[in-house]
């Protein structure tokens, strides 16, 4: 193929000057999973050829109107995924396959990771799924099956079964410190699910804008903005989110506990503020609750719904404690709420909950052996942390650890340079991928509208098995201390 270094395949003819790349970005995605979908379909399609060259994340940004942010973040997760392949000096290209007739590379030879898997996978949100308390759980299952009354098998309350709700309450009041009875709970599929409730909840009650944290998971701000919703960015900073700027909005969605990603805790003179405006304001508080019974150096920090049960929605998740794929989940309301979110439920068709399962979580509960298992697990992510904070300690000294007193996850910042914002976290992306380690920057989590923060990676130090967990530790501190980009 004639031309240099500058010279890359854009659908079937060679482009020097401009990055005339086609792309059909795909619909109803947010912007940046539209752009991964595209890139993925050229490739599977042949129109993009193994070794082909793209256009730098900055041309491609300005052709496509998007932000560089988005384009890098794009490249670097098609990378990790094992599409793309990004060195120093040689771009992002798409990546080599083995084909019929072709003689396999050199074993000896490092190279990019092929259209598999990631090796290793630290991204956030995750908790060990190898450690779900199967026997317990079967155990519990038998009970239940044994017990359970005939009505359990039929469509049953649109708030769930009064066993797992009269539990929760018990268990909730005791761990967590709020404040609710069986009847203003409301059992939803996981935490999306009882998200989607409650923007439907206020955008029957016309509220048309809320406020959300400036880093937080995007998943969340995109769901409530497809509901109808403007969100607004609230700054997030050492001390929390900036509870003390709420103005006009309708609500605010905020991680107190452990703020989501950062892992700072919600200083109480803010959580005060929270409440103040609610009651001020008419507002509604919804509290994140993603992983607030994993603590390890501090006390802990109770639900911010307790200060206030009439403005302040408590939404709790099993899917840290146990595992995400049972989509078991719940959302503590105020007396006034309780009967507007059951009848939207009531609309769906009913919870999405099986009652079998239900009745599982309310007996692990009830018996002791949820918090045995969380006791257990609590001392299995507290080692990991302290293992992640030692390696890179000894091994990337520069880097600095935050948000470790509590939650799955860790915030690694990383040093500036010389480049602009973002080179940093760009580059570390890029050799995370070259490493076979999917990861997460800082700033895939920013509202569009907020400004970035320092340069940082997402560390989820949960997610791992036990037998892959010190690979994963190895590739991260070799991605730091390489950085490819």
């Amino acid at each position: 193929m004639p031309g240099g270094p500058d010279v890359w395949s854009t659908s079937g003819m060679v482009s020097r000057a401009t990055s005339d790349l086609h792309l059909d970005l795909a619909e109803g995605r947010g912007v940046r999973e539209g752009l991964m979908e595209a890139v993925r379909e050229a490739v599977r399609s042949g129109r993009l050829a193994p070794g082909s060259r793209l256009p730098s994340s900055r041309s491609l940004a300005a052709d496509l109107g998007l932000a560089r942010n988005t384009v890098a973040d794009a490249y670097s997760e098609l990378a990790a995924e094992g599409w793309l392949t990004a060195r120093q000096g040689s771009g992002t290209r798409v990546a080599p396959r083995a084909e019929p007739g072709h003689r396999h590379a050199d074993p000896a030879r490092p190279r990019p990771p092929g259209l598999a898997r990631p090796a290793h996978d630290l991204r956030p949100g995750q908790p060990d799924v190898a450690a779900f308390p199967r026997a317990a759980w079967l155990r519990a299952l038998r009970r239940t099956l044994a017990a359970a009354p005939d009505e359990a098998f039929g469509y049953g309350d649109d708030r769930g079964r009064h066993e797992l709700r009269t539990a929760l309450a018990e268990h909730l009041a005791r761990a967590r410190g709020v404040r609710t009875t069986p009847d203003r709970i409301v059992v939803c599929a996981g935490a999306v699910h009882g998200l989607a409730l409650l923007a439907d909840l206020l955008r029957g009650r016309r509220v048309r804008r809320v406020a959300g944290e400036s880093h937080a998971l995007h998943l969340h701000r995109e769901l409530l903005e497809q509901r109808g919703l403007a969100v607004a960015a609230l700054p997030v900073d050492d001390a929390g989110a900036r509870t003390d700027l709420l103005d006009g909005e309708g609500a605010v969605l905020l991680t107190p506990a452990h703020q989501f990603p950062t892992g700072v805790a919600l200083r109480p003179d803010r959580r005060a503020a929270a409440v103040d405006w609610a009651r001020a304001t008419g507002g509604l508080v919804i509290e994140d609750d993603y992983d607030g019974e994993f603590r390890y150096d501090r006390r802990p920090v109770g639900a911010l719904q307790g200060l206030d049960p009439e403005r302040v929605v408590h939404l709790g998740t099993a899917s840290k404690a146990l595992a995400p794929g049972l989509r078991l989940g719940w959302l503590v309301l105020p007396a006034g709420l309780a009967a507007e979110v059951e009848r939207l439920v009531a609309a769906e068709g009913g919870t999405r909950v099986p009652a079998v399962e239900q009745l599982v979580l309310a007996e692990l509960l009830a018996s002791g052996a949820y918090d045995r298992h969380v006791r257990e697990r609590r001392q299995a992510y507290r080692r990991r942390r302290d293992e992640l904070v030692a390696a890179l300690a000894a091994r990337v000294p520069e880097v600095a650890v935050r948000g470790l007193a509590a939650g799955l996850h860790a915030l690694v910042e990383l040093p500036a340079g010389d480049g602009p914002p973002g080179t940093a976290e760009t580059a570390a992306l890029r050799s995370a991928a070259w490493h076979g380690l999917a990861v997460e920057g800082l700033d895939r989590f920013r509202h569009p509208d907020a400004a970035p923060r320092a340069d940082a990676l997402v560390v989820g130090y949960a997610t791992p098995s036990p037998s892959a967990w010190a690979g994963a530790l190895e590739a991260l501190c070799r991605t730091l201390a390489r950085p490819a980009g």
